[in-house]
């Protein structure tokens, strides 16, 4: 039976705006943002990417999927300070009525090195609730060539004022999605992993089979891979899907079709939308894995 956990304390992430979400409506207008919450080792809430798209079918307005690859501990940390921005009113005339001088006192401050980290934090998000464009264009230029540090942040921040000016300015709706791993135009992106049965490296033909199998049967479904690395005894994949696709019932009938030639891939499969696996975690599912086949042989 396909697996979509990994068997250790690495995080499972999906998300929805249902009833236990971290998602937030961002503007009281028409502008939504579904977030990813984390689930730690609760399969109770394995069925949570179906109920988001379920929430979705049911949802009128623009979706727009955030392609930049964002921690989900940055997205965690930026939302919630965005909210308390909001939610006790921190003095925002200063950004809200900003004249020129003010704006660049803004652009000054976040390229002072003195500047904290924490300060400049805070003018991005000031900028990115003021529903101005000229705060808009500021962050525009910053996302261009931003410090390291702040780089996901101010996407972040860059993206929520897009989001409340599309909002003030149109009375259509907009929903955005957030995931660890983004996406590109109206599709999600996917972290695959694959196993051999064996343990062993795969054989040429199996990767050859693997690659064939996954390729065509994402472009019927309208998706496509984007990565696809062969390394000892694994598979790695990056994957892009439409976001109503259902990948759990598209992944176990690839891998299903690959075993006809051999029966070579284990059901032991990690699909993810939060970020890549590191090597030591891939090392401790395989080994993981390997000991529960151990324990259950005769």
């Amino acid at each position: 039976m396909l697996r979509q956990n990994l068997e250790h304390e690495t995080r499972n992430i999906f998300f929805s705006k249902l009833k236990n979400i971290t998602a937030a409506k961002i503007e009281e207008k028409n502008s939504y943002l579904c977030t990813a919450f984390q689930v730690l080792k609760d399969m109770q809430q394995k069925d949570v990417f179906y109920r988001f798209q379920k929430f979705l079918s049911k949802t009128e307005g623009e979706f727009h999927i955030l392609e930049h690859q964002v921690p989900i501990e940055t997205q965690m940390e930026y939302f919630k300070n965005s909210n308390r921005l909001r939610s006790f009113m921190i003095p925002l005339k200063s950004a809200l009525t900003a004249d020129e001088e003010e704006y660049i006192r803004f652009v000054s401050e976040l390229h002072d090195p003195e500047t904290s980290e924490t300060d400049k934090k805070q003018i991005l998000s000031v900028l990115a609730v003021s529903k101005q464009i000229r705060a808009y264009r500021i962050l525009e230029q910053y996302v261009q060539s931003p410090e390291k540090e702040l780089a996901d942040w101010a996407y972040m921040a860059l993206m929520e004022s897009r989001m409340t000016l599309e909002s003030d300015l149109t009375d259509e709706k907009f929903i955005y999605i957030s995931t660890g791993l983004g996406g590109k135009g109206k599709k999600l992106r996917f972290y695959i992993l694959l196993l051999s049965t064996s343990g062993d490296p795969f054989l040429d033909y199996q990767q050859q089979v693997i690659e064939r199998e996954f390729a065509y049967t994402l472009t019927q479904e309208d998706g496509e891979i984007e990565q696809f690395t062969i390394k000892n005894n694994y598979i790695e994949m990056f994957v892009l899907l439409p976001i109503h696709s259902d990948i759990k019932k598209i992944i176990k009938h690839v891998v299903h079709e690959c075993n006809q030639y051999g029966n070579f891939i284990s059901d032991a499969v990690t699909v993810t939308n939060v970020r890549k696996l590191t090597d030591d975690e891939i090392a401790k599912i395989i080994e993981l894995r390997e000991n529960k086949i151990f324990r259950t042989s005769p």
